[in-house]
């Protein structure tokens, strides 16, 4: 009788047990977006590379990991100034394109930057938009800067009707580079209405002229703006260069530094 009792104590002891809820499944992190700067022009030697330079420096000195594709193949110019981090491709070969963009999604950059050659500006977004990437892009599934480099003249307003159909829904950025002391038309009201309005997401940077001996120290160094100001090499050595010359871009660079916090257009990508 004894051990019946203690039995069935026991069995109800068991039965009043309360079970611990199951655990809810974790939900899986969001992944980032990719982000794609595209910089370019269909009219050469208004300093596009430049302003690839100084955007790479930009985020280099933010700690926002960046990778580039420089497409003056088969040599490159960018590559000269970035070689860790800038791959040369062919921007009209299938293959290379594929290295872009089907590698998005597994870069460890945040940020990748494509340096279009002169006179393949327009032609690489109607890749893009044939493709789907445009469209990818404004769908919410990456985000897509492109920098605009102008030229001097009224000719180069006319490529932003060119390119309008395919910059609307991405961050477009029309950039004025003063590097080559150029003398700029005016934008008056009326002008910038006719050629502006025609992009839903538009905004103007001005890119300050660098004194010529200093950009010219700079490229001869090989060095990225941020090393040339830093006084070291490109592979990281000392280096003895004028304390003129560098004072004189470290301006530079802050100039241009306001000019993209002005805008927010890292900012506005890299939090998409």
């Amino acid at each position: 009788m004894e051990k019946q009792t203690r039995a069935a104590n026991a069995k109800k002891t068991t039965n009043t047990r309360r079970t611990a809820p199951a655990a809810k499944p974790t939900e899986p992190l969001r992944a980032l977006k990719p982000v794609v700067i595209i910089i370019g022009a269909d009219k050469g030697g208004v300093g596009k590379t430049t302003i690839a330079r100084a955007l790479m420096n930009h985020l280099i000195e933010r700690n926002v990991p960046v990778r580039a594709f420089d497409t003056e193949a088969p040599r490159g110019t960018l590559h000269r100034f970035h070689p860790d981090i800038t791959e040369v491709v062919d921007i009209t070969d299938v293959s290379d394109q594929m290295r872009i963009l089907d590698t998005l999604d597994d870069t460890n950059a945040r940020v990748t930057i494509i340096d279009i050659r002169a006179g393949q500006l327009d032609q690489t977004l109607q890749t893009l938009e044939d493709i789907g990437f445009l469209e990818y892009a404004r769908n919410g599934d990456a985000a897509l800067g492109l920098i605009h480099v102008l030229g001097p003249s009224v000719a180069s307003l006319d490529e932003i009707a060119d390119i309008a159909p395919r910059a609307n829904g991405i961050e477009y950025i029309a950039a004025r580079n003063f590097i080559n002391e150029s003398d700029f038309f005016e934008w008056d009201e009326k002008t910038y209405h006719h050629y502006f309005d025609q992009v839903d997401k538009s905004a103007e940077i001005d890119i300050p002229k660098l004194n010529e001996m200093a950009y010219e120290q700079v490229d001869l160094a090989n060095s990225s703006f941020g090393d040339f100001v830093a006084n070291r090499t490109a592979d990281g050595r000392d280096a003895q260069f004028s304390f003129t010359l560098r004072g004189y871009v470290r301006k530079w660079v802050r100039d241009i530094d306001t000019e993209l916090e002005r805008i927010g257009l890292v900012k506005t990508l890299t939090s998409a």
